[in-house]
């Protein structure tokens, strides 16, 4: 992703929160954990099978599409609900929590409709391809057509 689809950054003494249009992205300033999100970040097929494992470590970037709720906690802290993942909650200020919150629920709902617009078409897509394939497979087994 590009900078073009940042809507809204916050920069604290140590994280960034960068909220793009598709995704949100918290990235840790310096240290070791620093060290184990660039690794985790750089291979999304490690990430996505150890990353469980580190999520309560290293903040890890999250689809829109995958929140389920956003709200604010006791704390005023920003509390992300993910099924089958470690809520993350992020400490910012009162004024900067809102505002995240906020601008979430505005961005997350368009977001979900996308991505069950963009299911829903590649389902289609493949219904359109199974009676082709259901011909050519009656052939083979007839022994019409060679492998």
């Amino acid at each position: 992703m590009s900078d073009e689809d940042i809507v809204m950054t916050i920069d604290k003494p140590h994280f960034v929160v960068r909220l793009h249009t598709t995704f949100l992205e918290v990235d840790l300033k310096e240290g070791a954990r620093k060290e184990l999100e660039k690794l985790l970040e750089a291979n999304p097929a490690f990430r996505d099978s150890v990353g469980l494992l580190f999520q309560t470590v290293v903040p890890i970037d999250v689809r829109l599409r995958d929140i389920r709720t956003v709200g604010l906690d006791k704390k005023g802290r920003v509390k992300i609900d993910i099924p089958h993942r470690k809520d993350l909650t992020i400490p910012l200020d009162q004024s900067e929590s809102k505002r995240l919150v906020d601008k979430l629920n505005e961005l997350i709902p368009p977001e979900k409709e996308r991505a069950m617009r963009d299911a829903e078409e590649a389902r289609k897509a493949e219904r359109g391809f199974e009676p082709g394939r259901a011909i050519g497979e009656k052939e083979l087994a007839r022994g019409r057509v060679e492998k």
